[in-house]
């Protein structure tokens, strides 16, 4: 008899277009549990090309006591990140990058499978969009047969100090310069003066930026928040040069388009185009050529003087 409810039950959902499934395998939306947010608000993701090429330790948080995250390991590799993810249960058969709802509608062959480890313990290789930024991430659990939404955060400052890229060497000597700056992505509309003020300290570089609008609220590279330094005009941001002659990638959040939204650019600065700013003279400068200047022209007048007396 059950099987004649079921069959009945796929000839209509047939019937009505859709596409029937045993409940077993599609009941996620029942027993789903929501994702707890995991608090990185403030947090700026970090993108892959801030890190040096390697493998690294790194700590990982879960939104659910349920999917306990026990050790994880990224590695790098030109840019991008994959996390090895152990966990501390086996109730996991399958995880999928995305909700459980779009799990459902995956492909299988974009499952991603556990590998189990001497002490038994099931470890899963997922890819890494960013740190600090929660990923979505569906677990399927064995017992219940059921995809579960779950967010794992991977943790930027729990990282060794040796994985991060750290700023150019300049090769100049302190001092302020121009350098010619190209911005590339967005919308276009978008564009920021150049050349720019580059500023070298200690050999390591830094570039203030000004953008066309004053609806830019920070600025982030390469993991890291800057604020402006502008308070009036259009917005102003003193950040580090990662690299020269190559596209350097930052984003920008603007308010222009009201709610705040963050824009992915990239900055190039050509290294061959750097030249020393023209000393200027300042006010010291003009204050003893005014001085020398009275002092001749009161001698001059104080000789000519002289001379009528003596004719």
């Amino acid at each position: 008899m059950k099987y004649v409810r079921n069959s009945l039950a796929a000839l209509l959902a047939a019937a009505a277009g859709m596409v029937f499934m045993p409940a077993a395998a599609y009941g996620a939306s029942e027993g789903r549990e929501a994702a707890e947010a995991i608090g990185q608000e403030s947090a700026v993701p970090v993108p892959g090309y801030a890190l040096k090429d390697g493998t690294y330790p790194i700590e990982a948080e879960s939104s659910s006591s349920m999917f306990r995250i026990v050790r994880a390991e990224l590695t790098v590799k030109d840019g991008s990140m994959k996390a090895a993810v152990t966990l501390g249960g086996k109730g996991y058969l399958k995880l999928f990058m995305g909700t459980g709802e779009e799990a459902l509608d995956a492909d299988p062959s974009q499952y991603i499978g556990f590998s189990e480890e001497a002490d038994g313990a099931y470890t899963y290789e997922l890819p890494v969009e960013a740190l600090d930024q929660g990923l979505e991430c569906a677990a399927f659990s064995k017992r219940k047969q059921k995809w579960y939404d779950r967010q794992i955060v991977f943790k930027g400052d729990t990282l060794p100090k040796e994985a991060w890229v750290l700023p150019a060497e300049a090769g100049l000597e302190d001092g302020r310069y121009w350098i010619d700056a190209a911005l590339s992505g967005g919308s276009g509309r978008a564009s920021v003066e150049s050349p720019a003020e580059l500023t070298v300290k200690d050999g390591q570089a830094s570039v203030r930026i000004t953008w066309s609008s004053s609806a830019y609220d920070y600025m982030a590279v390469y993991g890291k928040k800057y604020l402006p330094v502008s308070e009036e005009g259009n917005s102003a941001f003193q950040i580090p040069v990662y690299v020269f002659d190559v596209p350097m990638h930052v984003a920008a959040d603007t308010t222009a388009m009201g709610d705040p939204h963050e824009i992915q650019y990239t900055l190039t600065f050509d290294r061959s185009t750097v030249r020393a700013m023209k000393k200027t003279a300042g006010t010291g400068f003009w204050m003893a050529a005014g001085a020398a200047f009275l002092a001749a022209g009161a001698s001059g007048w104080f000789w000519i003087r002289k001379k009528r007396r003596a004719a």
